[in-house]
């Protein structure tokens, strides 16, 4: 009798541990919010490394959105994303939308630059002014590849 009692509790905590495993997968992947009471906005990049559906959409470091969708364009070869944002911010049209690191060691996430035009994107309009990921290893390649160079031209 009391080894059922025991099973039926132990049963119950993990059932409880499960529930709420999933309810913070919920709200860490963004399953759980809807993207009610937000409109949608496109923007077409050079590259979008370290970018995932989900991935946060920041303006002056806080999150006001997240991206929605991301796929190649065959025609341009460009990555083509989706982001929602939320209703009520009213984005400039010429607002730049870049692809952003949080250090060397942090992630990556999609930051809103606004302009100062007197018109406003609206949902669905496209983002014109983008810039794409930065790879790091490009960068230190052309540091170190510098000095190089610049030895050879001196006799």
């Amino acid at each position: 009798m009391t080894e059922n009692r025991i099973e039926t509790l132990v049963g119950g905590a993990v059932l409880a541990v499960a529930i709420g495993f999933l309810v913070y997968l919920m709200n860490v992947t963004g399953m759980g919010t809807g993207t009610a009471g937000s409109y949608e906005l496109r923007a077409s990049f050079r590259s979008v490394d370290g970018i995932s559906v989900g991935t946060d959409v920041k303006l002056a470091g806080v999150k006001v959105g997240t991206v929605t969708s991301l796929r190649l364009n065959p025609q341009t070869f460009r990555a083509d994303a989706t982001v929602s944002v939320l209703n009520g911010l009213e984005l400039p049209e010429d607002t730049a939308i870049l692809v952003s690191s949080e250090g060397l060691l942090g992630g990556n996430f999609i930051e809103l630059v606004p302009g100062g035009s007197p018109l406003n994107l609206a949902s669905g309009d496209e983002i014109l002014d983008t810039q794409g990921s930065v790879s790091l290893i490009s960068l230190l390649m052309k540091f170190v590849a510098a000095p190089a160079a610049g030895e050879e031209s001196n006799p």
